[in-house]
């Protein structure tokens, strides 16, 4: 493949911007959703009094008519608040089933959308290519207005991606504002792949292949874009996962399988002390060009487990800067109210023992970069750093 046939990368998530898909959420979940039952309280009964008092003493004597569900959710929210771990939290029923979706395609119009700090107000980033969006005419930089009639600015990335759910070929109507204009879409909803592995040849017949998160298509396509470049032929592998926050232990130890032969990938420790070790599982791509792993502060989770396995055995060099630092492991347990609970379940270590949370990975090579303008963004000097890198190997 010539680099004029190559494919441009999918652009990483950079900064403080948070992307999601209409309607599929990507989070920092990290292995199976539990297969335990949810034992009930049996012991703690006096503990619990002081809780049944407030809600009895609200229902009865506070001044409007409060829905149970609500202070059902908000007394969830407070357990997990107490806590004090930003990775646990509660999912409401509406949002649950996205979260737990790991298979690499959502049913939505096929956007990602940018929340602005300061309007609140929620644009469109990126226009997948072919999706429902794309035909019906709408283009980055448009902001959300209305979805079926109802106003939507100052919601939340959640909730307005829960307003846009819906079975594939149901239809909404989506108010844009675009140059001071409202224009108004009828978009029919499909299920779509995300775009989550590109590649292409940069540098000296080097190949610079992206991936976004960790899911169950992930394999496939790093096996797809490893083929495409022909990668034994080429004069070394720039692996980025820059701006990816993750995915499923399943997917993690896929994609580490492909660089590591033989081995530990990382080791998982309970509550009770306990160690289990994650082993790689076969399908070693045995790919003999050096390798560059590029990351960054937004490189989390799934992402830190394979960069800290790939600088353990010394497989590759990893390049940016130090990573997100998220060591903990999260299952997604359902709850009887259709929501779900990601809770803390487990810490994990790299295969040398090392606990990176709240420290992240320290790249071998260390190259800041924080992109203030289009101009900075287009001028990828981590990514050129790794080039240069590699073409010096072969001087």
């Amino acid at each position: 493949m010539t680099k004029s046939q190559s494919r441009k990368p999918i652009p990483a998530l950079r900064g403080s911007a948070i992307l999601t898909a209409l309607v599929f959420a990507l989070g920092f979940v990290f292995g199976a959703v539990a297969d335990n039952p949810i034992v009930a309280l049996t012991d703690t009964d006096e503990a619990f009094e002081p809780f049944w008092d407030a809600f009895s003493l609200i229902e009865s004597r506070y001044v409007d008519q409060i829905e149970v569900e609500k202070l059902v959710d908000g007394a969830i929210d407070g357990m997990v608040d107490a806590l004090g771990d930003e990775h646990s939290g509660y999912i409401r029923p509406e949002l649950y089933k996205r979260s737990i979706d790991f298979s690499g395609e959502f049913t939505g119009i096929g956007v990602f959308i940018e929340t602005n700090e300061d309007s609140g107000e929620i644009k469109v980033v990126t226009v997948i290519a072919a999706s429902p969006a794309d035909e019906a005419g709408v283009k980055p930089g448009d902001v959300f207005y209305e979805v079926d009639g109802a106003r939507v600015i100052g919601l939340s990335q959640a909730e307005l991606s829960a307003m846009m759910q819906g079975p594939r070929g149901s239809t909404v109507t989506i108010t844009f504002r675009r140059d001071g204009e409202l224009l108004a879409f009828e978009i029919v909803r499909d299920t779509i792949p995300l775009p989550n592995v590109s590649y292409e040849l940069v540098g000296d017949n080097i190949a610079h292949i992206t991936m976004l998160d960790f899911n169950d298509l992930s394999r496939a396509q790093l096996d797809d874009a490893l083929r495409s470049v022909n990668i034994n032929q080429t004069n070394g592998l720039i692996f980025d996962i820059r701006g990816n926050p993750g995915g499923t232990l399943s997917s993690a130890i896929e994609i580490g399988s492909a660089f590591i032969e033989d081995g530990v990938l990382l080791r998982q420790v309970a509550r009770d002390g306990s160690e289990e070790v994650t082993r790689t599982s076969g399908g070693f791509a045995d790919i003999n060009v050096p390798i560059v792993v590029l990351v960054d502060e937004t490189s989390a989770s799934a992402s830190e487990v394979l960069a800290g396995a790939m600088q353990d055995y010394g497989v590759a060099t990893i390049l940016g800067e130090t990573t997100f630092g998220k060591g903990t492991v999260q299952n997604i347990p359902p709850l009887a109210n259709g929501g779900g609970l990601r809770i803390t379940v487990r810490r994990w270590l790299t295969p040398n023992g090392n606990w990176i949370h709240e420290q992240g990975i320290t790249p071998n090579i260390v190259v800041d970069w924080n992109p203030e303008s289009d101009e900075d963004q287009a001028d990828d000097i981590q990514l050129q750093a790794a080039i240069e890198f590699l073409e010096a190997l072969r001087d």
